[in-house]
């Protein structure tokens, strides 16, 4: 199935709502659809560039607004910062991730996202420790599982419902079906509505 100019437009105004998202104030931390972006242009696209693109460039353009907030004074919220590349180096593995979901449908919209959010915060911790940023836990396997421990105290500081671990998943999972259910009802109504014969 190809993507016509009305999906296209739709999947970049996606793209700006989601950059924008992340500005909202008062909003629960982690509760950002760019992971869910990544898995749906891995399952979905069928141009992997776009796939690729579309994720990161979101994340980009909030950063880059962060940013110049900050250096407004507006926030107190980095844009850019030290060791940044990894989210993104992240964020192409969970695209890669995507490609491997041949079938959509609502158990595996919900199977890959969990596993997404996990791989997120092991590669991003993993690195964190490898690179000697942040926590600066000793590179020894004792080491890497207090980094683990220090980015999950991490996630319970900013979750949604006190003292549970896995908080960071529960935006990961609903932005996964608000977007593949977005784009499964759009396919239906831009896409495969055929004109009637008169």
């Amino acid at each position: 199935m190809k993507l016509n100019r009305s999906i296209l437009i739709i999947f970049l105004l996606s793209l700006l709502a989601a950059a924008l998202y992340r500005l909202i104030p008062d909003k629960p931390e982690g509760f950002f659809p760019q992971m869910a972006m990544a898995l749906l242009g891995g399952a979905l696209i069928k141009d992997k560039k776009w796939a690729f693109i579309l994720p990161v460039l979101s994340l980009f353009i909030s950063d880059l607004a962060f940013q110049l907030l900050y250096q407004a004074g507006m926030t107190s919220k980095l844009g850019f910062y030290d060791g940044q590349w990894v989210v993104y180096l992240a964020f192409v593995a969970i695209t890669c991730f995507g490609f491997l979901m041949k079938k959509v449908n609502m158990l595996n919209v919900a199977l890959f996202s969990i596993a997404g959010s996990i791989f997120f915060f092991l590669i991003t911790n993993y690195i964190t420790w490898e690179v000697g940023q942040g926590f600066a836990r000793p590179h020894t396997f004792d080491g890497l599982m207090q980094c683990y421990s220090d980015g999950i105290l991490f996630y319970r500081q900013f979750g949604l419902i006190k003292g549970f671990d896995a908080n960071f998943i529960l935006g990961d999972v609903v932005w996964a079906f608000i977007l593949f259910g977005l784009y499964s009802l759009l396919t239906k109504v831009f896409v495969e509505r055929k004109p009637h014969m008169a």
